[in-house]
């Protein structure tokens, strides 16, 4: 359950909420142009941060679960589900640590260069650097999915079956 409970707040974020946040119906609620507000990237900044809060909680999740049929169970360890996990955790680690604060550092200082810098260059040389950020930002939550995709599959279709212990004992 936590598997697609993760899987299912990053597609949400990378289909649903991350790009209404930049439609012109956004832009019309917000009564603001085309490309002359920030505030789109800010209300997204602000949906980002609340989903890789519930990114880490699932992680941590995730691993506690692991640990717990490993303990309780007497399921061998499961080297592929165990590095998986890992690496998904550790990707959004770097996501919530490193890209997430560089684009909000990058919104409060490009942004006003962006929308209110009297030189074309000025703005043009923001836009593209707001565009990298969202960019990497984006091909990390791609790469988020795809890993949970995988995660989930394995979750739901275990390989291993309880050979030497009933499904129902438990190790005291």
């Amino acid at each position: 359950m936590n598997a697609a409970v993760w899987l299912g707040t990053a597609i949400f974020l990378m289909f649903g909420a991350d790009p209404a946040c930049y439609s012109p119906n956004m832009k019309a609620a917000l009564g603001v142009g085309v490309g002359d507000s920030y505030y789109p990237a800010a209300i997204a900044q602000v949906i980002t941060t609340r989903y890789y809060h519930i990114s880490l909680a699932c992680g941590v999740v995730a691993l506690l679960h692991l640990l717990a049929e490993w303990l309780y169970l007497g399921r061998p360890g499961r080297k592929f589900s165990f590095i998986l996990l890992l690496g998904l955790f550790g990707w959004t680690l770097i996501g919530s640590n490193a890209v997430q604060p560089a684009r909000a550092s990058a919104l409060k200082q490009l942004s006003p260069q962006h929308y209110s810098a009297a030189q074309p260059a000025d703005r043009q040389a923001a836009a593209k650097s707001l565009r990298f950020l969202r960019t990497v930002e984006r091909i990390f939550n791609f790469l988020v999915v795809c890993g949970l995709v995988v995660y989930l599959w394995r979750v739901a279709n275990p390989s291993d079956n309880l050979r030497f212990v009933r499904p129902v004992q438990f190790r005291g």
